[in-house]
């Protein structure tokens, strides 16, 4: 009997040791996870902020702790990109993709790759970024699709993509300043004239409409109607580098005329 008790006691013990064991490594893991979240959202703040070299120390270390996180691989790559590092910034958007990465990594992969100018790998991705109805940034993947969509001469369908990222949001202006030099590069300046006419008569301080507008101007010289909306974005534009260029920009149109 005093065996059994004895065998009894220990396998107790045992169990309780093992229990001790599992509660500390799960504790151990938490914190793990814990530190390597905080190095994440340090990191990406500095992303933001352009703190290029910051970001990067944070983002590793988390990336150090807990290796394989989806978000941090894909922060990552993008940082890379900052820097100028195509090819690193591509590893890691396939590392983050291998990971598990959902749409928005696809979406910047995409975008990665229209820069690269291989618009069919770009559509590829893109239209796999599309594929989550949840997804809540398809507009942005919809403009990227849209770049590779025209670099592939499918003109047609890449001015669909731009109107559909401006349904999707429409408080954004890029797509239409993308259709814009659509219409330019493929020789319609009549439909790119009426498009950045329209943006600035909505926005008439919206400066990449006005370069754009200028240098269609210049092909189609016009010098009335350039003075005419230069003058309203001075008007309008507060901040003084932006005036300074446009004030330059109807110096320069006054020596043509």
């Amino acid at each position: 009997m005093k065996y059994i008790r004895y065998i009894t006691t220990l396998l107790v013990c045992t169990s309780l040791l093992l229990s001790c064991q599992s509660a500390g490594t799960r504790m151990d893991t938490d914190k793990q996870n814990k530190r390597a979240k905080i190095h994440y959202q340090i990191g990406l703040d500095a992303l933001n902020r352009g703190q290029l070299a910051k970001a990067f120390d944070e983002l590793m270390k988390s990336n150090s702790i807990l290796p394989k996180q989806p978000e941090v691989l894909d922060a990552l790559a993008y940082a890379w990109r900052l820097r100028g590092d195509l090819k690193q910034s591509e590893a890691f958007y396939k590392q983050a993709i291998a990971a598990g990465a959902g749409s928005s990594t696809y979406t910047n992969y995409g975008g990665l790759l229209v820069a690269l100018k291989r618009y069919q790998d770009a559509k590829k991705m893109l239209n796999k970024a599309l594929e989550d109805p949840r997804y809540r940034n398809q507009y942005i993947a919809q403009i990227h699709l849209g770049d590779a969509l025209l670099g592939l001469g499918q003109f047609d369908d890449a001015i669909k993509s731009y109107r559909l990222a401006g349904l999707l949001n429409p408080q954004q202006g890029i797509s239409q300043l993308r259709e814009a030099k659509a219409y330019v590069q493929t020789q319609r300046f009549n439909y790119a004239f009426a498009l950045y006419e329209t943006i600035l008569r909505k926005t008439p301080n919206n400066r990449p409409a006005l370069e754009g507008l200028i240098d269609l101007l210049h092909q189609q010289p016009n010098i009335e109607i350039a003075r005419k909306y230069i003058s309203a974005y001075i008007e309008h534009e507060k901040e003084p580098l932006n005036r300074a260029w446009a004030e330059d920009e109807l110096t320069h149109l006054g020596q043509q005329h």
